[in-house]
């Protein structure tokens, strides 16, 4: 029997697989494309998404593919400056097309010994107590443990489960495509600052060997948003907006978007789950949509390798909807919000300008970037220390860096101290004795996703906390 099967071959469920494999679980990915899209409509990684990517010895890869960008405007297009004193040691949002973050991913989880089985789509589950069978499109049934539905917001595997998804309807549908152009870049970057005094989903960036990444409304909401636009239905719309479609042609991909607002009402069903855009859906604002589906499956690996490996406590995994259905619902609100800032009604942009306002004091800038770049995220472990709940950003030891020792997906025991121990739990736990002049406290104790879930220098109380996380202790 396959431990975990996972639908969808996309960054959540890569990041998934990849997770779970560091644990040692017998991962199948099954994707029904044949082969991958190509299309990048995300285009970079946010601060915490880079965290991950350093938590887990990936960041390298990373760097040397993408660009580093500290800019402001990424609320609502508001052009403040990229604010100051970001709780990261990364504080910048790495550029980086969709497409090849798929393909490091990709490396990634088959480096580890994930298994991607491509043009297999899944048509059908069933459930019992003991596992999940899985039907596809070819007739074949698979048996595993569990299964997560990563296969985007059209989800096969949450209509499947019968879960709802409420939320608010698309009402502006925009057309976003990679295309040739034929006029000189003058030209088309004078037309597009005219249209974007009154028109701010309106758009060109450039993409090297004369490809731009174009962005314009479209005339209403079709009927099968299923299907792609079509190139003249893309230089109509350019031709409404700009007086000209900048001769665009040779296009290697054109798609539509809307603005719909939805979450699954539950993340688990048993021994089925949902992450990334199964799980949520909203406008692409801020670009935290591929962001927020990596973060999904960076919570839900470690304890769902847990409930496979037989030490999760009561309750681990359900934590995962519990945590992360409230950070979504989050996004939601400020994607939502930052349409209404986009709008070339009077209204909104009068709340535009007041909130542009705000934004130049400083705490106002560095709080809505935060909840863009998902540092500012505390999870609710109870009261106490400050840091409970929060992920803890890299710091400086005197041996090297925190983030260097969390590649492989344990919980870790950063002692100041040299007092304190894990006996027991050093098959889940690492214990490391160091200092850093960054850390005030005597030590953390950090889950494997970097939350700190305990902070003190009592051995009684730490040996209360471990349970909690880690299951029992070995005997």
């Amino acid at each position: 029997m396959i431990d975990v099967i996972i639908a969808g071959a996309g960054p959540t469920g890569l990041m998934l697989a990849s997770e779970l494999r560091l644990h040692g679980v017998h991962v199948l990915v099954l994707d029904k494309e044949a082969e991958p899209t190509g299309q990048s409509r995300a285009r970079g990684l946010h601060a915490r998404s880079v965290e991950v990517m350093d938590q887990r010895g990936l960041l390298e890869r990373f760097l040397a593919l993408g660009e580093q960008f500290a800019v402001g405007g990424f609320f609502a297009g508001i052009g403040t400056s990229w604010p100051e004193r970001l709780d990261t040691s990364h504080s910048y949002v790495l550029a980086i097309p969709q497409v090849v973050t798929e393909r490091l991913l990709t490396e990634h989880a088959t480096e580890l010994g994930a298994e991607i089985r491509r043009g297999c789509e899944l048509v059908g589950l069933s459930q019992d107590e003991h596992g999940v069978t899985a039907e596809l499109a070819d007739g074949t049934r698979l048996r595993s443990r569990y299964l997560v539905g990563c296969d985007g917001g059209r989800s096969t595997v949450r209509k499947l489960l019968g879960v709802g998804f409420p939320g608010e309807p698309t009402r502006v549908e925009t057309l976003l495509g990679e295309v040739e152009v034929g006029v000189p870049l003058e030209t088309m970057a004078s037309v597009v600052a005219e249209v974007r005094k009154t028109h701010l989903r309106f758009g060109t960036m450039p993409l090297g060997d004369g490809v731009y990444r174009v962005i314009v409304p479209a005339e209403g909401v079709a009927e099968d948003r299923t299907v792609a636009p079509t190139l003249e239905e893309f230089k109509q719309r350019l031709r409404d907006f700009a007086g000209t479609d900048f001769g665009v042609h040779s296009p290697r991909w054109i798609s539509r978007f809307g603005d719909a607002t939805r979450q699954a009402e539950r993340y688990r069903v048993g021994r089925v789950l949902l992450a990334g855009d199964a799980a949520h859906i909203h406008p692409p604002t801020g670009g935290q949509g591929l962001n927020l589906g990596v973060q999904d499956a960076f919570n839900l690996g470690w304890k769902l390798a847990a409930e496979v490996g037989g030490w999760a406590p009561e309750g681990l995994l359900d934590s995962y909807h519990t945590e992360r259905h409230p950070v979504a619902a989050d996004v939601l609100d400020n994607t939502r919000a930052q349409m209404e800032l986009l709008s070339p009604e009077p209204g909104p942009r009068s709340v535009r300008r007041l909130l542009a306002e705000l934004m130049d004091i400083e705490d106002v800038n560095r709080h809505l970037i935060e909840k863009i770049t998902a540092i500012g995220i505390r999870y609710d472990f109870g009261g106490g220390h400050e840091l409970l709940g929060r992920r803890l950003r890299d710091i400086g030891l005197k041996r090297g860096r925190l983030y260097e020792l969390m590649h492989a997906g344990r919980g870790l025991l950063l002692d100041q101290t040299g007092r304190l121990s894990v006996a027991g739990w050093a098959d889940r736990v690492d214990h490391v004795v160091d200092v850093s002049e960054e850390l005030d406290v005597p030590a953390v104790l950090l889950r494997p996703d970097g939350h700190v879930a305990w902070v003190g220098e009592d051995q009684r109380d730490l040996l209360g906390r471990l349970p909690r996380w880690f299951g029992a202790a070995a005997v």
